[in-house]
């Protein structure tokens, strides 16, 4: 059936079911005549359309009862040879249309089983037919084959429904785990950015507080200075959270009254609010810079931030290095520092800070170290890949 049909079909039920019926009911009666034209005897005509009506009658009841249905129109198709009438493909359609519903609806078994009762009730049934004893081809094997290939019919279709259905309910559960997924990887990036920009920013706050408290006994001027800056540590760290809450509240993906994401051009500030924390950091480049893709470098930025952030609580030195190496295919990054104290949490390799500078690396294509330097210290470094990295997507 054609897609124009088979919508109007579904559309109307009872249209269709109306149709059906008088189709099988039209063409089960000129089976009928058929049969008393070419029948001996003639057998009687009227009996035979009334079995005829009455297997139409119950097709409708097929949905809900399946097997009580083809029970009626079997003995609705025993009782016409009984009549002497010829079990033809005409006037069998009722009993075709009410195997098929058993093999759609029932299970493989059920279906088949019913097929072989009908097939051994039309075989007994076509024995009635004395003078056709001698062609059991047409008394026999015609009824009797008709009844298997509406069966499997009726199977092939049930099977394909069923596969149908999980193969919808199998791509259901696959969206599903994609979406979890990426929920997952959202949610991830998130909290690194928070991490990032409240762990940092607090840190330094935390760090020129203590700083000009010190001060405040030996040097009132200089812990007055450090204050002022203090304001802006705190003013910038509000910032960047709110930019990051705000992008989180958007209903939309549009990137209108965002600022852009920072990245190594923003190093030198960087630098200036670790100096405010008592923390003096030198950077050093090798190589040649290039551009670099927006999610690349705000990955290189929030590792050296990171970084430095870790050396600020951590280290027992007020000293740090950057390094960055350029090459035509990476960018090398090395943070150390020196420090004669205890070791720090962060060289056991645990901590939400080693974690996130490896988790940004990795999805960046890089690789990523971090450990005690054998001469003193500790060393974070990683490379990251300056081709086939999505410039359009932020680790």
């Amino acid at each position: 059936m054609s897609t124009p049909w088979r919508q109007r079909a579904t559309s109307r039920p009872r249209t269709t079911e109306a149709v059906l019926l008088v189709s099988l009911f039209a063409v089960a009666v000129s089976g009928c005549f058929l049969s008393s034209s070419v029948m001996p005897g003639p057998p009687p005509l009227w009996p035979a359309i009334v079995l005829s009506a009455l297997a139409c009658a119950v097709l409708p009841r097929r949905h809900g009862h399946p097997l009580p249905v083809l029970a009626v129109t079997t003995l609705s198709m025993v009782a016409l040879a009984a009549l002497g009438h010829l079990v033809t493909a005409m006037n069998m359609g009722p009993l075709m249309v009410a195997q098929y519903s058993v093999s759609l609806r029932t299970e493989r078994r059920t279906g088949w089983y019913s097929a072989l009762a009908v097939t051994a009730a039309l075989v007994v049934s076509g024995l009635f037919h004395g003078e056709l004893r001698d062609q059991w081809l047409i008394g026999l094997v015609n009824p009797a084959a008709w009844v298997p290939l509406s069966a499997a019919f009726g199977g092939y279709v049930r099977v394909r429904r069923e596969y149908a259905a999980a193969r919808t309910e199998h791509l259901a559960r696959e969206r599903e785990e994609e979406a979890r997924h990426r929920v997952v990887q959202e949610r991830m990036r998130i909290a690194r950015e928070l991490h990032d920009v409240v762990a940092h920013h607090l840190a330094l706050a935390n760090a020129q507080a203590g700083t000009a408290a010190h001060l405040s006994r030996v040097d009132p001027e200089k812990a007055y200075e450090i204050l002022d800056k203090l304001s802006g540590t705190t003013a910038a760290a509000l910032r960047e959270l709110k930019a990051t809450v705000g992008l989180l509240r958007q209903d939309t993906d549009t990137d209108d009254g965002l600022a852009p994401a920072p990245g190594l051009a923003q190093l030198p500030d960087l630098v200036a609010a670790c100096a405010t924390a008592g923390l003096e950091v030198t950077v050093t480049e090798e190589g040649r810079p290039r551009p670099l893709a927006p999610g690349l470098d705000l990955t290189a930025y929030r590792i050296v931030q990171e970084a430095l952030t870790n050396v600020t609580k951590h280290a027992g030195t007020r000293t740090a290095r950057v390094r960055l190496a350029h090459t035509p295919h990476f960018l090398t990054l090395t943070i150390t520092n020196d420090t004669a104290g205890p070791v720090s949490p962060t060289g056991s390799g645990h901590g939400f800070g080693l974690l996130g500078m490896r988790e940004r690396a990795l999805a960046a294509g890089g690789t990523f170290r971090a450990g005690p330097r054998p001469e003193g210290g500790f060393e974070v470094a990683c490379t990251l890949p300056l081709h086939g990295h999505d410039e359009g997507t932020a680790p």
